[in-house]
């Protein structure tokens, strides 16, 4: 007989929150009913926190009533890598799968030439968002913005609703943006089919709430698009690196990637590289234990680690990232040709993950270092 879930706000903020296991993906935040989960979403934090003072920090009123909503939605709280797999393929993942479960690899890129120029690495996710809003499969999609307020390159979470907004949202950023929290701007403007583009950690929270049953407020995600992601940075390192060493504004940059080396594109057209062992100190927190370079419980993962800088390596995984994408490349939407035309983008996807669920502590489940290869004992020393 399987375990009665009782897990709540406690058992969550020790294991997960105050652990090192916690990403900042704010699905614990969007799933309270209680309203009683606020989120940090600045330097230095990108985590929840309890609102309420009865109990302290580290326990809940509603909890201890019989609320488990939180760890429920958690896709870092003790098996979550086996239950989301199990929802999604039927399967636990094999210990050589260590991208997580797919079906197909493919590099691709919009063809439409606006769409492409203002997206990353080929404008794919931007091209799905399109096309996915148009042929009525979602009415909006959570994503991320740059903040229009203060134009220096700080993200907030955001809904698209149409081609404008979603090519408004397009680009990456290399900071953290929890777009789960856009879910309640969503749901006040009536949507019902929502997209999720999220980092990694994020796009595990849908199928997470699936498999653990945590009823309606799991039911507006239809579509999981998924970010390859081996760290996000604190935006901390804008003024304390880019700014302080290198002289580069905030609010005069127009563009940024990372291909070896953090490239970014200023306003006056020049064009600047930042060695990424020099970045290193400013990895958010929420990053150092993540597992999951792949975003292996996204219906489509994507993301240019490829050769061509205008092509982006997508991993399809499930049949309907399947059937998006085929209809897509049947009516031109996207070009695509076969991921093995770069086996170099395929073995770093593979080598990446590696690195990043080795990063995954021994004290955690066990079953997210499935796969590893086998520490190395040191030797002794030759007498």
């Amino acid at each position: 007989m399987a375990e009665r879930w009782s897990f709540q706000w406690r058992e969550l903020y020790s294991e997960v929150v105050t652990s090192g296991l916690c990403t900042g993906c704010a699905g614990c935040v969007i799933a309270c009913p209680h309203d009683v989960i606020g989120y940090n979403h600045r330097e230095g934090e990108y985590r929840p926190f309890h609102l309420e003072a009865e109990l302290g920090p580290d326990d809940c009123v509603h909890g201890q009533k019989g609320c488990t909503s939180c760890t429920r939605a958690c896709p870092r709280f003790r098996s979550w890598e086996p239950e989301a797999n199990e929802h999604l393929f039927a399967r636990s993942r094999e210990p050589d799968e260590m991208a997580g479960i797919y079906s197909d690899i493919m590099l691709t890129r919009a063809s439409d030439e606006m769409v492409n120029h203002m997206g990353q690495d080929g404008g794919l996710v931007s091209a799905i968002l399109i096309w996915a809003l148009a042929a009525g499969y979602v009415d909006g999609a959570l994503t991320s913005f740059i903040d229009g307020t203060t134009g220096d390159w700080r993200t907030r979470p955001g809904v698209a609703t149409n081609s404008d907004e979603i090519l408004e949202s397009a680009g990456s950023r290399y900071t953290f943006s929890a777009n789960t929290l856009a879910l309640d701007e969503a749901l006040e403007r009536g949507l019902t089919k929502l997209a999720l583009v999220g980092t990694s950690c994020q796009s595990s929270v849908p199928p997470v709430m699936w498999t653990r049953r945590i009823g309606k407020i799991s039911k507006p995600f239809v579509f999981n698009v998924g970010l390859l992601c081996s760290k996000t940075f604190d935006d901390s390192i804008f003024s304390e690196l880019f700014e302080a060493k290198y002289g580069l504004d905030r609010h005069q940059m127009v563009k940024m990637n990372i291909k070896g080396v953090f490239q970014i594109w200023m306003k006056d057209g020049s064009y600047h590289e930042v060695p990424l062992k020099e970045c290193h100190g400013w990895t958010r927190a929420g990053c150092k234990h993540c597992p999951d370079f792949a975003a292996e419980h996204a219906d489509i993962s994507c993301g240019g680690i490829g050769a061509e800088l205008d092509w982006t390596l997508t991993i399809v995984r499930t049949e309907l990232g399947r059937e998006i994408i085929s209809r897509m490349i049947a009516d031109g939407s996207i070009v695509a040709r076969p991921g093995d035309s770069d086996p170099g983008a395929i073995e770093l996807m593979r080598k990446l993950s590696i690195k990043s669920r080795q990063r995954w502590p021994d004290w955690a489940a066990g079953t997210v270092r499935v796969g590893l290869p086998a520490k190395r004992e040191p030797t002794a020393p030759k007498a």
